[in-house]
């Protein structure tokens, strides 16, 4: 048996370094998981021991870290059933290479997984479905976010973190330069930050820029670019009918003002910028709006923050269409190959319990998946904002293609960032880029084009 798993392991290893050796970040987190589970199945317990799950998590900031370790052991002391949590890379695509290396392998795999949003069509057939153990769970959560985690009737993961894209705004600054409330158009927006800009400079302050943002080439900007043209009246990238609706005027238009933005209102290097990047040069008290995640909140009103009690949230502005977030957030799933599956729905039933994402709401300005959270003043009190969330998520949130488009997302979204990180750099025109995409998306997935929903004609 021994000899076996050893064999399956080094496979897997030589299997990740052919398929990741572009991509240094990979290769040390990928093997520290295996040699972990080599190890686990080259030392079998003994039937007195307690159980060990072995759970890998998609979200791996250290805060989010720290507090997900208390959960395990609080979840220990009341169960007896032990957790080790597993390492994973940072970037959600390499996260995402990982999961499907790790679950192609079949036995000797982690037990839980942490899926994106983005994932559960993606991964579907290697999870068990949930439905049966937790109708009453699913039933309690936001419609939209319960629909994201089901995939043919089948319910994949249960979600236990909420996430929606946000605008972080200095409340003091718009105060100082007349202004009563946040933009509400995008339009408003560029207005605001150049004006703001320009009298910061004027003070003195250089490096001062009116609104920062992610646009690196990777998934954050596709949630930006997403909300930038659904505002708009843009589409969806894929419409639900399987309409490659990219290439339209409307999407077109909010390309190419974001492009307008990079060197004026937004720093020349954001075309680079990570949430960290972004989130770097806001708490440094260097602009005077950010998009963001809820998360962000916890770090802009820390001790050490320069804007400490001098910032708000809302929705990102709209346009002709509306105002919308991109929908984010993870669900944790339980691995059809797992050797302790009814250990295994117990720790998804307490990580998803509503009292735990009480606790983990307030420490960690974690938005919960329960709308009857969002009344209670243990929630509400350190979040005050949570009240707009619990709205976001009924009306003001849109969600990626990756339902409609399935194991073919990651091509749909790399071909996306691309053409609109082509428009950013001034590599392109958003016409030629829009053009060139929508003749991509038609090949990468064999759907028709077309308006977005919204501008078909009735026949």
């Amino acid at each position: 048996m021994i000899k076996k798993t050893e064999r399956t392991v080094a496979q897997g290893i030589r299997g990740l370094h052919a398929g990741w050796s572009s991509s240094g970040k990979m290769i040390r987190p990928a093997c520290i998981v295996l040699l972990f589970l080599l190890l686990q199945g080259c030392t079998r317990p003994t039937v007195h021991e307690p159980v060990t799950l072995t759970l890998l998590e998609e979200w791996t900031t250290q805060t989010f870290s720290e507090g997900r370790q208390q959960e395990l052991q609080q979840f220990t002391r009341d169960t007896g059933i032990r957790v080790k949590l597993l390492p994973s890379p940072e970037s959600a695509r390499d996260k995402l290479i990982l999961w499907q290396e790790l679950l192609r392998t079949g036995a000797s795999g982690p037990d839980v997984y942490g899926i994106d949003v983005i994932w559960p069509r993606i991964l579907s057939e290697y999870f068990i479905d949930l439905k049966p153990y937790f109708a009453k769970e699913v039933s309690l959560q936001f419609p939209a976010i319960a629909a994201a985690y089901t995939v043919d009737n089948k319910v994949v993961a249960i979600a236990y973190r909420a996430d929606i894209g946000l605008l972080f705004y200095r409340t003091d600054l718009l105060r100082q330069y007349g202004y009563r409330e946040p933009p509400r158009t995008w339009d408003q927006l560029e207005i605001m930050a150049a004006r703001i800009q320009a009298g910061e400079r004027a003070k003195g302050k250089k490096q001062f820029w009116g609104f920062v943002w992610q646009g690196a080439a990777a998934e954050a900007l596709t949630c930006n670019a997403l909300e930038w043209q659904a505002a708009e009246g843009g589409g969806q990238i894929i419409e639900d009918d399987r309409t490659v609706s990219v290439n339209n005027p409307n999407a077109i238009r909010a390309w190419q003002r974001a492009a307008r933005w990079v060197g004026s209102i937004s720093p020349p290097s954001v075309v680079g910028y990570t949430e960290w990047d972004a989130q770097n040069v806001w708490v440094a008290g260097d602009a005077a709006f950010m998009r963001s995640w809820p998360t962000a909140y916890v770090d802009s009103q820390s001790a050490g923050s320069s804007i400490r009690n001098k910032f708000d949230i809302t929705l990102p502005p709209g346009g002709k269409a509306s105002r919308v977030g991109t929908l984010g957030g993870a669900g944790l799933a339980v691995s059809r190959f797992s050797a302790h599956p009814r250990e295994a729905l117990e720790l998804v039933r307490y990580l998803s319990r509503g009292d735990v994402q009480a606790k983990r709401s307030h420490a960690l300005s974690v938005p919960p998946t329960l709308p009857e959270l969002y009344e209670l003043p243990e929630v509400l009190e350190p979040n005050p904002r949570f009240a707009l969330l619990s709205q976001a998520f009924r009306t003001g949130m849109v969600p990626r293609p990756s339902n409609v488009t399935g194991k073919k997302y990651q091509d749909v979204t790399d071909a996306y960032i691309q053409a609109v990180h082509s428009v950013l750099t001034g590599e392109k025109s958003a016409p030629a880029a829009a053009a060139s995409l929508e003749n991509e998306l038609v090949g990468v997935t064999g759907f028709k084009k077309g308006p977005p929903r919204d501008q078909h004609i009735p026949e």
